[in-house]
């Protein structure tokens, strides 16, 4: 899952994901975008659980960009442990996500996958989305660079399973004498 490599706190104060975000708002990288309708703390699992929604309805094709990481230690305290001797050890990862903030885009695939894989990938987080559509277009030469790039991991993907599918062959069964290591 997403975590931060290093934090310059390990118990951090919470932060609050209340009012307008004041960046990130509109989808710069692709075509698509898929953008909070309120706030919350969207946690590694879910944002991970979003990413393979995408990337599986998409059949990989195109270019899936995650513009939300989970930069927020959440922590608990153990079950049944009395109030006082301070804070919990931390148990997960959170971003902080904003009302309006771009969560995921998606660019390189037709408008009608794009906006469908968007839309199931809503269904795996907390809050209310909506799929935004860019001001810009992308261009031919970055459509063909999404392309080759989709065809080489289809290539990557087919050599593996072919790896994968060839039968190995079967080493002789050693005799009891061998077996022994006599």
């Amino acid at each position: 899952m997403l975590q931060p490599k290093r934090v310059k706190y390990r118990r951090p104060h919470g932060l609050s994901y209340e009012g307008h975000s004041k960046g990130g708002t509109h989808v710069d990288f692709g075509e698509f975008g898929l953008q909070a309708m309120e706030g919350a703390y969207i946690t590694d699992h879910q944002i991970e659980a979003a990413r393979i929604v995408l990337s599986r309805y998409t059949d990989r094709a195109g270019k899936i960009w995650i513009k939300i990481f989970p930069h927020l230690a959440k922590t608990k305290k153990p079950a049944e442990v009395r109030m006082g001797s301070g804070k919990g050890s931390p148990e997960g990862w959170v971003a902080i996500v904003k009302e309006g903030r771009v969560l995921f885009e998606i660019g390189g695939i037709p408008e009608a996958t794009a906006k469908e894989a968007l839309r199931l990938a809503a269904y795996k987080l907390p809050i209310k989305c909506r799929v935004i559509a860019s001001t810009h277009k992308i261009s031919a030469a970055e459509h063909a660079a999404m392309a080759a790039a989709h065809e080489s991991s289809l290539e990557a993907l087919e050599r593996e399973d072919h790896i994968n599918l060839e039968p190995k062959a079967e080493e002789p069964a050693a005799t009891e004498g061998e077996a022994k290591g006599e």
